[in-house]
């Protein structure tokens, strides 16, 4: 018998193998780029916590003031922000969006992993297409309709449209592919489990990684978003967060101090989710990387 051998590999620092030792360079251009990442979070915090005179400030503040308190006051107490209706407004909507993405992404996801129906492939190349239409085409058509069904400044025109995507119906049909065996659907079939059942006790849980990074995205793109929001409510009394935070903005002086608290409260629910599926999007990652 022959055997082939197989140079050693050189062991770095600590034991470890060469493949995972990083030189100085490397350390040394992850933390600029996190530097660079970073400061515009804590620069925006600095100026919510301080007065509108820190902007114009030489040399600027770096270090956090004790205004934030008052910012905010002045913020929810601004009649035509209207801010805590937006922060309501678009936690409504975010959170509708994302479980209706979630949920509808995963049973197509599904039925165009495991099922076998005509059309299965032609259909879901119509849905990849989707993918490619900017999201500014749509403006003129979906306002036609919205204002046809008299949904103009109601929070159901800025939810609607938005239920499913063609990215999560994709995304979710390519990871039940690798995630859930056939011979588990299978053996599912023989103890006389539906499709249903098959899907919320088999699929369901094992999508969980993937339902999780979905859910993020999508919470983050409603929040963030402003061109839908902005053609369909008209009505100021009736704004999302980003439509409050534009009323900020208007006017010949702008409180800049206020923009600023103003952003940083807004942020604070983008950070809470992560916190929320943050955890289950590490979990699914290491557990691909024991897998493989």
């Amino acid at each position: 018998m022959t055997s082939v051998l197989r140079p050693p590999r050189q062991a770095g620092r600590g034991g470890g193998t060469g493949l995972w030792s990083a030189g100085r360079l490397t350390y040394f251009t992850l933390i600029v780029a996190c530097a660079f990442s970073v400061f515009p979070i804590y620069w925006m915090v600095v100026v919510a916590t301080r007065t509108n005179d820190a902007t114009g400030q030489l040399p600027p503040a770096l270090l956090p003031g004790g205004n934030l308190p008052e910012n905010a006051s002045r913020l929810f107490g601004n009649d035509d922000a209207n801010f805590l209706t937006g922060m309501v407004n678009s936690a409504i909507v975010a959170i509708c969006v994302t479980v209706s993405v979630v949920l509808f992404s995963s049973l197509a996801g599904f039925a165009f992993a495991k099922l076998r129906f005509r059309g299965r492939n032609k259909l879901l190349l119509v849905i990849i297409a989707t993918m490619a239409v900017p999201t500014q085409l749509g403006v003129i058509p979906l306002y036609m309709l919205m204002t046809k069904l008299g949904w103009q400044n109601q929070l159901q025109a800025v939810i609607v449209p938005a239920l499913v995507t063609g990215f999560g119906v994709f995304l979710m049909r390519q990871y039940t592919t690798d995630a859930v065996p056939d011979e588990l659907i299978e053996a599912a079939r023989v103890d006389g489990c539906s499709s249903l059942r098959i899907y919320l006790n088999v699929v369901l849980p094992a999508l969980r990684p993937a339902a999780a990074v979905l859910g993020l995205l999508t919470f983050m793109t409603t929040w963030n978003d402003f061109i839908w929001p902005y053609a369909v409510l008209n009505d100021p009394e009736n704004p999302t967060v980003q439509l409050s935070l534009r009323a900020l903005s208007q006017g010949y002086y702008q409180d800049m101090s206020q923009i600023f608290a103003g952003t940083a409260i807004a942020t604070l629910p983008l950070l809470l989710v992560f916190v929320v599926f943050g955890r289950q999007i590490v979990s699914g990652i290491m557990e691909g990387a024991v897998k493989a």
